[in-house]
C-alpha cells in the first residue's frame, strides 16, 4: 500500500513541477522525501533536508503544496515534516531528527495572492472524481493465450501496462481483422494497468460510444466539459477506431484530446481493422501521430493456436471435450476466437438439452450452423486470373509499370475486386499485385466506384467476373 501511496506523491511532484521554474523545483521540492502515509489519520510525513528548508516552503509555497495535496490526497490530509540534518562534528556526520506539524495544508490557511488577470491553472479545477473504467474483467492476460500470432502485440502490452506513458510505445496502435482477439488484448491491458496502478484513471470505450458521446454533448453545449473529461485520462483505451473514417468532426475532436494526452505523457491505445495507411478520410495530421508510436498487428491464430485456446476454456470452465473434437473446431472455426468460443458454447447446450456426449457427429452438426466454413478461400492470383481471362490480356503486363490503357483498366479492377472480396489491407494488395503501394489501390477504388455509377454495361462486365468466383468456389 505504501507504494501506491509513494505514486500519489509522485504525482504531486509532476504537478508542483508544472507550476514553478525548473530551478526551484530542484531547489526546494527535489530534495522532499516522501517518507509514509497514514490512512486512519490522513497524515503524509515527508522528510525534508534542513529547518531552512522547511521555513521557506511554509513562508512561499504553503498555497501550492495546499492546492496539489487536496487535489491528489484529498482535501482531509495533514502534513507533518521530518527534518533531518546531516552536520559534520569532528569529521563525523550525525542525524538530528525533529517532527513538525505544518499549518498547511488546509485551504482555509492558504494566503490570499490573486491576480484578476491571472487564467486559472489546472490546480484550480475540481478535483477528479473515481473513474469506472469499463473493462472486461474475463478479458485478462491470464487467459490470453500466447501464440506466433500475438506474441509482439501480448508482449509490448504487457510493458504498457506496466509502465504506461513511459514506453516508446505510445500510442499503441493495434489491428487485425474481426475475431483476432483486439479486444481481448487491450482490456487485458487496461485490467493490469488498473491492477498495478489504481490511482490512474483507466478509460476503454468503444469508438461508437465516444461518437455518441460528443453527438450529444454538441446537441447540449458542453463540447468543452466532454474534451476535459477526456483529457483527463491517464490510459485511454479506444476500440474499432475506423468506424471513425466518415465522422470529420468527431476525429477533429479527438485530435485535441489525443494532442493533450500525448504531451503529457498519458498513454493511448487505439484498436482497428485495418492499419492507419487504410484509414481513408481521416486526416494526416491525426494518422502521422497514429504511426509515431507503435503500430502492432494481430493475425488470426494458426489451429495450433486455436486448439491451446480451447484447451484453455476447456480447463477454465471445467468442460470435458474430446482432443479430436477440438482439433477439429480448431481447423474448421476460420480462426476466429468469437467462432471457437461460439461453438463450445453451442456444443455444451446441445450436449445439455440433449443430454448427449460431446463426440465428433455432434460437432460437425454443430459447425456447420454455427461457422460459414469457407474451404476454398479466394485469393489474389484468383481475382488476377479471372480478370486477365476476361479482357484477354497477360498477367505479366497487369503486374508491369505499363500504362497501356487496357492493362491499366485490368489492374484497376483486380485491385478493386481484391479490396472487396477478401480481407487483405490496401497496402498488401498493392504488394502482390505489381509492388505497388497502398494510394494506387485507393486511387483504382475510387476509380472503379465511380465508374460504376455511371456505366450500367461496365457494372454488368464485373458482375459477369464476379459469378466466376462463384463457380470456382
Amino acid at each position: 500500500m505504501n507504494n501506491n501511496h509513494q505514486a500519489l506523491w509522485d504525482d504531486c511532484l509532476r504537478l508542483i513541477r508544472a507550476n514553478v521554474t525548473e530551478q526551484q523545483f530542484k531547489t526546494w521540492f527535489a530534495p522532499i522525501v516522501f517518507e509514509s502515509y497514514s490512512e486512519a489519520q490522513h497524515t503524509l510525513l515527508l522528510q525534508l533536508p534542513s529547518m531552512y528548508v522547511f521555513e521557506y516552503l511554509e513562508q512561499h509555497y504553503v498555497g501550492l503544496l495546499s492546492k496539489v495535496l487536496a487535489r491528489v490526497f484529498g482535501t482531509s490530509v495533514k502534513l507533518n515534516y521530518r527534518i533531518v540534518e546531516v552536520k559534520a562534528q569532528q569529521g563525523q556526520g550525525r542525524d538530528i531528527t525533529t517532527d513538525v506539524e505544518s499549518d498547511g495544508p488546509s485551504i482555509e490557511t492558504v494566503p490570499v495572492r490573486q491576480n484578476i488577470n491571472k487564467s486559472p491553472s489546472m490546480l484550480d479545477a475540481p478535483r477528479q472524481q473515481q473513474l469506472n473504467p469499463q473493462l472486461d474483467p474475463k478479458k485478462s492476460f491470464n487467459n490470453y493465450i500466447e501464440g506466433a500470432s500475438n506474441k509482439l502485440p501480448r508482449t509490448v502490452g504487457l510493458s504498457i501496462a506496466e509502465h504506461p506513458g513511459k514506453t516508446t510505445f505510445n500510442p499503441f496502435f493495434v489491428y487485425g481483422p474481426s475475431g483476432c482477439g483486439k479486444t481481448h488484448l487491450i482490456n487485458a491491458i487496461g485490467l493490469k494497468c488498473c491492477e498495478t496502478y489504481p490511482q490512474k484513471r483507466v478509460l476503454y470505450v468503444s469508438a461508437r460510444l465516444f461518437q455518441v458521446q460528443f453527438t450529444d454533448s454538441v446537441r447540449q453545449n458542453t463540447t468543452n466539459d466532454f474534451i476535459n473529461f477526456y483529457q483527463s485520462i491517464d490510459l485511454l483505451i479506444v476500440d474499432d477506431i475506423q468506424e471513425w473514417v466518415n465522422s470529420p468532426k468527431t476525429l477533429d475532436t479527438f485530435f485535441h484530446i489525443f494532442d493533450h494526452l500525448f504531451r503529457m505523457g498519458k498513454q493511448i491505445i487505439l484498436a482497428s481493422d485495418r492499419p492507419p495507411v487504410d484509414l481513408t478520410g481521416v486526416k494526416d495530421r491525426l494518422l502521422t501521430r497514429f504511426a509515431c508510436g507503435l503500430i502492432a498487428e494481430l493475425e488470426k491464430p494458426n489451429p495450433q493456436l486455436c486448439v491451446d485456446i480451447l484447451s484453455a476454456k476447456c480447463k477454465r470452465d471445467g468442460l470435458k471435450i474430446p482432443a479430436d473434437v477440438i482439433e477439429f473446431i480448431a481447423e474448421t472455426a476460420n480462426g476466429s476466437v468469437r467462432d471457437l468460443e461460439g461453438v463450445v458454447n453451442s456444443l455444451m447446450a446441445y450436449s445439455i438439452v440433449y443430454n448427449s456426449n460431446i463426440d465428433m457427429r455432434l460437432a460437425e452438426r454443430v459447425i456447420k450452423r454455427a461457422v460459414k466454413v469457407d474451404n476454398h478461400p479466394l485469393t489474389i492470383d484468383d481475382i488476377v486470373e479471372k480478370v486477365c481471362k476476361h479482357y484477354g490480356v497477360n498477367q505479366q503486363n497487369v503486374f508491369s509499370k505499363s500504362r497501356k490503357r487496357d492493362y491499366v483498366q485490368a489492374r484497376q479492377i483486380a485491385m478493386y475486386l481484391a479490396q472487396k472480396h477478401t480481407k487483405m489491407p490496401a497496402s498488401r494488395i498493392g504488394q502482390l499485385i505489381g509492388g505497388r503501394d497502398h494510394s494506387t489501390v485507393i486511387h483504382s477504388c475510387n476509380t472503379i466506384e465511380k465508374r460504376l455509377k455511371i456505366d450500367k454495361g461496365f457494372m454488368a462486365e464485373l458482375s459477369s467476373i464476379e459469378n466466376s468466383f462463384k463457380l470456382k468456389q
